[in-house]
Order: structure tokens, then sequence, then C-alpha cells
């Protein structure tokens, strides 16, 4: 799918200014023809499994650090969660991990516009019901399988290729090589989000839901950013922050902000940001591991720059999933079952690469 055309700066169509008594009806019109995304409700799906389907972490996997490496405060937290999980136990046994489980998406109702920006609104919140499976064999190859009010999105990666596919765009690989499946360090595989984490700064202490956590942050690296990149997309920063329980050593709490300049030939800059939180909440032990059950996110998707005039716009939506069941050490699975379809081994890694968050492929 080709880039969306530079938006003009002011409504173009004369005839609709003519019939328009209102200057209010007259730039929500606009607004309407300008940024479909956001009004066309037909294309709410899209944009709720572009955002919140399966995004990427912000960092390829590192290897977990030793039980004696606890030189910073990072690796204490680490070594915490490590305990608090028993995740130690499976670690070099545990080949492979199957889970299934429930979503439920929405747009989020918005209370209005806040002083200074365009605040695009929802009249009531409808959620789309759906149902996922998600494969990974250790360290670095996953298949996730999401369906959603009839759309249905496939992503995987073989261990030297992400790629994805969905009913509009087909199947792309990613940018920026291989990286864990967000989901995945969604409290649902303890081993992967400790050696996410394992090269992390501490970042102080925050109060979640009420409950007293350390952070860990994670950046992405001028040389990460720039492999996910091309001549009109530039990845400005993609940063990531757990929220360990200081009480429990557990992860309660993932959020993670991307920050995209668009600048096509001849136009302005713009810049879109995408930001999602998730919580994670009853933590249950699997062969004595314990993984998250359910979980709740938000996610922001916001456009700004010189010719938005009133402010960012903004879009909001949510998920709620729960995990029916997690299996490790599935019998039968392969390397075969991660192979990319047939377009993506054709192109890759010359070819068909695009930024999987980026808001101008949604529809």
């Amino acid at each position: 799918m080709g880039r969306l055309a530079p938006l003009s700066e002011e409504p173009i169509n004369e005839e609709d200014t003519r019939n328009c008594s209102r200057k209010g009806q007259l730039w929500r019109n606009w607004l309407k023809n300008q940024f479909p995304l956001l009004f066309n409700k037909k294309c709410d799906l899209k944009v709720l499994l572009s955002v919140l389907g399966c995004p990427l972490s912000p960092l390829s996997v590192h290897p977990t650090p030793s039980i004696n490496d606890v030189a910073s405060s990072a690796q204490y937290i680490i070594q915490h969660f490590i305990a608090a999980t028993g995740c130690r136990k499976i670690e070099g046994t545990v080949k492979s991990i199957y889970a299934t489980g429930k979503v439920k998406m929405a747009m989020a109702e918005e209370p209005g516009s806040s002083s200074g920006s365009v605040t695009v609104t929802t009249p009531a919140k409808t959620s789309q019901k759906g149902c996922f499976v998600v494969w990974q064999m250790v360290p670095d190859k996953w298949l996730v399988e999401l369906v959603v009010g009839g759309q249905k999105v496939v992503a995987g990666s073989d261990g030297e290729v992400a790629w994805r596919h969905t009913p509009w765009l087909g199947a792309h690989t990613a940018k920026g090589g291989v990286r864990p499946l967000r989901r995945a360090l969604q409290g649902l595989d303890p081993v992967t989000v400790a050696a996410v984490f394992s090269p992390a700064q501490y970042s102080g202490e925050k109060k979640i839901s009420g409950e007293d956590c350390f952070v860990l942050k994670l950046s992405a690296d001028h040389t990460e950013l720039a492999d996910r990149s091309d001549s009109t997309a530039e990845i400005i920063k993609h940063v990531m922050f757990g929220y360990f329980s200081q009480r429990s050593g557990l992860l309660v709490y993932l959020e993670d902000s991307l920050l995209t300049r668009i600048q096509s030939p001849g136009s302005r800059p713009m810049y879109w940001e995408t930001t999602m939180g998730s919580s994670m909440e009853d933590y249950r032990t699997v062969d004595g591991v314990m993984v998250a059950h359910s979980g709740h996110s938000t996610a922001s998707l916001a456009r700004f720059g010189d010719t938005v005039k009133l402010g960012p716009v903004i879009t909001r939506m949510e998920e709620a999933w729960t995990i029916d069941d997690v299996v490790f050490n599935v019998p039968g699975l392969s390397i075969d079952c991660f192979i990319p379809p047939e377009e993506v081994q054709k192109d890759y890694p010359e070819k068909n690469n695009v930024n999987w968050n980026s808001p101008l492929r949604h529809c």
C-alpha cells in the first residue's frame, strides 16, 4: 500500500464551503475528509489490529544475565523478577511455548477536546471480540494468529526475519530485524521478559495502581532506529518502560512510545506518536512458573506538526485479554512451523520491508 498524499492545510472543497453555514461544521467535514483513518468506522477495526494486534519490542533479545551479574540496580530487579516468577527452573529446559487467549478491542470514548488540541471522539464504545494463539520456540522463533471481528492477522519470525500478514496489506517483512512479540512480554513469557530487560537502565520508582514499583527503561539506539527508517519515515525514538512490583517482584505494567517523523518530497514534516500501556494481572503458576493470565492495554495514536493548526489529532483505543491455556514444550512443534509465507521468502531482506507501527499503513 502506498503512503498517504501530503495533507493540504486548508479546506479545498469550495462547494462544501458554500453549503456549510457554520465554521465548526465545515472544520469537522474537512477533518473527516483529511483523516478518514480516524472518522471512518469501517476503518476502526484495521486501526485496532494494526496498533494493538502484534506490535514488537523496541529491542532484540539479549542473553539472560548470569545469576552473579548483579552489579547494577537494574540487575537486582531482574534477579528479583526471575526468582518471583520461577522462570530460572525452565531456562534451558523449555524449548517451546504455546498459548491461547481471548481479546476484546474497542475505540476508546473521549470526554471531548482538550485545550489546544483536536481530539477525535466516538459516540459509543463498541467492542470487537476475538481470540488468538501464540507458538514460540526459544529464542527468536514465534508465530501469532489473531482473529477479531472477522479479520485475521498473522505474524511470525523464523529467527532471521519478522513478518506480518493482514487482509488489507498482504504479507510484508518488518524493518529492523527480528524482535520479540510485545504480547509475549505482557507477562506471558517470563524468560523473554528477563532477557529483553537484561540491558535496561534503572529509572527510579513509581506507584502504579497503588503498587510501588521499580522502573526499568529500554531505548533503541541510533543504529537500531536507522535500520527501521527509510527515506520518508524516520523513527526518532522507541522506548519501553517496565514496572516491577517492589512487593512481589512481578512485572505489573509495560509502557512504550514510538515517535516517527514523516516527510514526503515538497511537504512539511509531520509526526506520528504511538503510545501504549499494558497492565498485567492474575498471575498463576504453570508448571511452577508464574504467568499473567489477564490484562488491559490502552493506546493512543497522535498526529501533530505545523499543518495541524489546532494541535495534535488523537485517537485512542483499548484492549482487554485473558489467557485460556499455556503449555511448555509443545509436542511436534518444529522450525518448519515458522517458515514465512512464500511472498515474504521471495522478497526479504531487500524488498517489502515496512515499519509495522507506521500509522500510514493502518488502512
